[in-house]
């Protein structure tokens, strides 16, 4: 009796011990809303039998707040936008890679492998890549919506219905260009001008919201919006009549990246994650959904028809172009005072 009751206890033991195990296999992410297909993320399930939890945010500042105020551990991977990498580099809040735990590495496109923001692809891969600009309602506005006046000092027709991104880098990148200054500029007088620009334009500002920006669209609540490319094309085939701007005086490009986290609790399967994205016929699933380019060599001609010839996916031709660009941190402090005061 003594023998079966330890048997039984052993086989109880190790039967708690194999749904620890199972209960343990998941990848907690950390990612921008209405990013990845629910049928991608199953199929990674499939494959792996890794479980995708996923936590959301609506800006790269909202993301870096709630990692530097305890959030630090609780993620494997977040997806970042340039700029962003940057930051988080500098911040200590990133692992290293080591060569040889990422089997598709060589997957990754030439032109994205050694960035400014992380060179060699030492703390991430690349996710999806676009530009960020705005959207212009054409029943409310059918004229060249090709100029950033359109925002920053609009006709009365337009005026209290814009919608800003809530995103302090976007924003301040975008003023930037509208005024013909260098991102991240610590001329007091050109700092001085920016500031009274922006609270001259903010009167004929409705809101600043990101998460929404395709909804107020094609609600017709708002007739112009801060949105990046891809976000537009969904708003365009869900019936807006709306018009993506490539303006004169500049646009944004960015690059959203998979980034391996510092204290990740499940690093080798957020590795197998990020391996899994570097897979074309993978990633191209998240193009598709999302209308956004991809990093990843062969991914062309998976490509959907609509995603390649989309009007927001082919910049008008002399349109300049822009990345982001992460401030010294004095520069940073003045560019948050300016932001503060924005947003009262």
């Amino acid at each position: 009796m003594k023998t079966m009751l330890k048997s039984i206890t052993a086989a109880v033991a190790l039967s708690v011990a194999a749904d620890a195990a199972m209960a343990q296999e998941e990848v907690v992410v950390y990612h921008w809303f209405e990013y990845l297909p629910q049928s991608l993320i199953d199929k990674f399930t499939a494959e792996t039998g890794i479980k995708v939890t996923m936590d959301t945010y609506d800006s790269n500042e909202a993301m870096l707040a709630n990692l530097k105020a305890g959030a630090m551990g609780t993620y494997d991977v977040a997806v970042p936008g340039d700029y962003m990498v940057d930051i988080m580099v500098g911040e200590g809040m990133l692992d290293t890679i080591a060569a040889g735990e990422l089997s598709n590495m060589g997957n990754i496109e030439d032109k994205w492998v050694n960035v400014s923001f992380d060179d060699g692809r030492k703390h991430s891969i690349p996710y999806q890549w676009g530009s960020t600009s705005f959207a212009v309602n054409k029943d409310v506005h059918p004229g060249n919506v090709h100029n950033t006046d359109l925002l920053f000092n609009p006709p009365a027709s337009l005026s209290g219905k814009i919608n800003m991104l809530d995103s302090q880098g976007d924003v301040m990148a975008l003023a930037a260009l509208h005024m013909g200054i260098p991102q991240c500029s610590n001329d007091r007088a050109q700092l001085k001008a920016l500031n009274a620009m922006l609270q001259g334009a903010k009167q004929h500002w409705a809101s600043f919201n990101s998460d929404t920006t395709k909804d107020l669209l094609v609600s017709g609540d708002a007739a112009v919006s801060m949105i990046w490319n891809g976000y537009s094309a969904k708003a365009r085939a869900e019936g807006a009549n709306i018009e993506y701007a490539y303006p004169e005086q500049g646009f944004l490009v960015w690059m959203d990246n998979v980034v391996l986290l510092k204290d990740a609790p499940n690093r080798a399967n957020a590795l197998k994650f990020m391996d899994f994205l570097l897979v074309p016929e993978n990633i191209a699933q998240v193009s598709n959904y999302a209308q956004y380019a991809a990093g990843v060599k062969n991914v062309g001609p998976l490509l959907g028809e609509e995603l390649r010839t989309s009007p927001e996916s082919n910049p008008r031709d002399g349109a300049p172009a822009a990345f982001v660009q992460a401030c010294d941190a004095q520069t940073q402090v003045v560019y948050d005072q300016i932001w503060t005061n924005l947003k009262k």
